[in-house]
């Protein structure tokens, strides 16, 4: 039988040996961790994982990670036709923002990305302290896709039209 692809979402309290007993779940399976994000905020532990694991095991593997101490575990299973799509043509870029902090800020750049069909495939967020004046600014870093046809001057420009209000530095370039 073929293997089955999941895409795991984990969530809990953060502590020593947590992926290990997430990756030896899946290793006793027989799954193959393929990919994953996992991050640390705020004394949680949070994750997207893509394993593959034999058809038969999958339903034995999800009920193993319902039953992992302190951690909540959802699955869902990825089909060819979602990969086939992740892997469509288009063009990739990367997005750097730094702006003073403020409520709204990730809206605002979020809809001008809408309006031009772009896709956040990647987003991370970090606040700190402005070096001279201690005020607090945001800062994010995107990894983006967009169709083949897209303008990026467009996009670049509606951006920057923002940066009068949120004060915010971009920098969109294309990536390989």
């Amino acid at each position: 039988m073929a293997d089955q692809h999941l895409i795991l979402t984990v969530i809990g309290d953060d502590r020593p040996g947590l992926v290990e007993e997430l990756a030896s779940a899946i290793a006793s399976h027989d799954g193959n961790w393929l990919e994953a994000s996992l991050a640390h905020l705020s004394g949680k532990f949070a994750g997207i994982v893509r394993v593959a694991v034999p058809a038969e095991r999958s339903a034995a593997l999800q009920t193993a990670l319902t039953k992992l101490s302190g951690l909540k575990v959802s699955a869902a299973i990825a089909t060819i036709a979602d990969a086939e799509k992740s892997a469509l043509a288009g063009r990739r870029f990367t997005l750097d923002l730094v702006g003073h902090d403020r409520i709204g800020i990730v809206r605002e750049v979020s809809q001008v990305l809408a309006r031009h069909a772009v896709n956040v495939e990647e987003l991370a967020t970090y606040t700190s302290s402005a070096p001279m004046s201690a005020e607090i600014l945001f800062h994010a870093e995107a990894e983006l896709f967009a169709a083949p046809d897209f303008n990026a001057r467009a996009l670049k420009d509606e951006l920057e039209r923002l940066s009068d209000d949120l004060m915010v530095d971009i920098t969109l370039g294309e990536t390989l």
